[in-house]
C-alpha cells in the first residue's frame, strides 16, 4: 500500500529531536529551523489503553453523566502552512471550538459533517457524522460505523468543518467515501489516525492517507504554534502526515507541557552553544 509501513511505535518526541525558534522571540537566525522526518503508529489512539475494558473489548455504551473533562484553556492554538498558503487554523477563543455533550452535538449534526471528541490529556477522536445519529470513524485500527454517543466515549464534542481550509466535497461525497470504508482494517487502512482520514473523507486530497507524499527534498509544511499574541514557535516538515502527528501530539500533552518541552530544548540548546 504505497509506502506504509509496519507499526513501530513512536516514543514520547521531544524538542530536542525536533529544533524549533526562541520562544522568547530572541532566535537570530532568520526562518524557522528544520524539523525532522518520524516512523509513527498507524494509530496513535492505540497508545490509549483507557478505552478498553478487561476484557480488551472496546467500550461502547456510555450513558450522558459519563462525560470526560475538557480544559480549553490548555489547548494549543496553531496554523499550519502549505508554501506560504494557510491550510488550517485552529483558535479556541472562536466561538466555533465550543464544545458540547454528544447529545446536544446530534442536534447541530448534518450529513457530511466532521466531528471532534476531546478530553484532557487524550489523543482528539475525529469522525464523519453520515446522518440517523451515526458516525464513521477510524478506531482501533478499524473503519467503524456507530452511534455518535457510542464513538464519544464520554468526551466532548464539536463541529470542525471549517479547521482546514480546503474546498470541500459534496455532503454526498463525505458520507459516501466514509461508508465505502467501513470494514477496512489492519494493512488495508490507508490513514495513519482518525483525524486523516476523516479530513480525507471530507476534502478527497490524497495528502492525508500515508505515502501520499515523497518525503524526499525541502520542507514545504509549516507548523506555527502560537503562543500569545506575539510570540510563536516554527516547525518544518516535509509531508502533511507527519505534521498532523506532531499537532496531535501537542493536542494530547497540552499546551503547558509544550511550553515547557520548548524552554527546555532551548536552555539546552543555548547551553551547549556556550560549553
Amino acid at each position: 500500500m504505497g509506502n506504509q509501513v509496519d507499526k513501530i511505535k513512536q516514543s514520547q518526541q521531544s524538542y530536542a529531536e525536533v529544533p524549533t525558534v526562541d520562544p522568547n522571540g530572541l532566535d537570530t537566525e532568520e526562518g524557522p529551523r528544520i524539523g525532522v522526518s518520524y516512523i509513527f503508529s498507524t494509530d496513535d489512539e492505540e497508545q490509549e489503553g483507557e478505552n478498553r475494558n478487561v476484557d480488551g473489548a472496546d467500550k461502547e455504551h456510555h450513558t450522558g453523566t459519563e462525560h470526560k473533562h475538557c480544559d480549553k484553556s490548555n489547548e494549543v492554538d496553531c496554523a499550519v502552512y502549505h508554501r506560504g498558503e494557510c491550510i488550517y487554523e485552529k483558535s479556541v477563543k472562536t466561538a466555533g471550538m465550543e464544545t458540547y455533550s454528544p447529545e446536544i452535538l446530534l442536534n447541530k449534526c448534518r450529513a457530511g459533517d466532521l466531528v471532534e471528541f476531546v478530553t484532557t490529556g487524550q489523543y482528539p477522536h475525529w469522525a464523519v457524522y453520515v446522518g440517523d445519529f451515526q458516525v464513521v470513524h477510524l478506531h482501533r485500527a478499524e473503519i467503524k460505523n456507530s452511534f455518535l454517543t457510542d464513538a464519544s466515549q464520554g468526551r466532548r464534542c464539536r463541529i470542525v468543518n471549517e479547521l482546514y481550509k480546503f474546498k470541500a466535497l459534496s455532503a454526498e461525497m463525505v458520507v459516501q467515501n466514509a461508508m465505502e470504508q467501513v470494514g477496512a482494517k489492519d494493512r488495508e487502512l490507508s490513514w495513519r489516525n482518525s483525524e486523516c482520514f476523516a479530513a480525507w473523507c471530507r476534502f478527497g486530497k490524497r495528502e492525508f492517507k500515508m505515502g501520499g507524499e515523497i518525503r524526499i527534498g525541502k520542507q514545504p509544511y509549516r507548523l506555527k504554534i502560537l503562543m500569545s499574541d506575539k510570540q510563536s514557535h516554527m516547525l518544518e516538515f516535509q509531508c502533511l502526515e507527519d505534521l498532523i502527528m506532531e499537532k496531535r501530539r501537542h493536542d494530547q500533552v497540552g499546551r503547558t507541557s509544550v511550553v515547557q518541552e520548548l524552554a527546555n530544548h532551548l536552555n539546552k540548546s543555548k547551553w551547549l552553544v556556550h560549553v
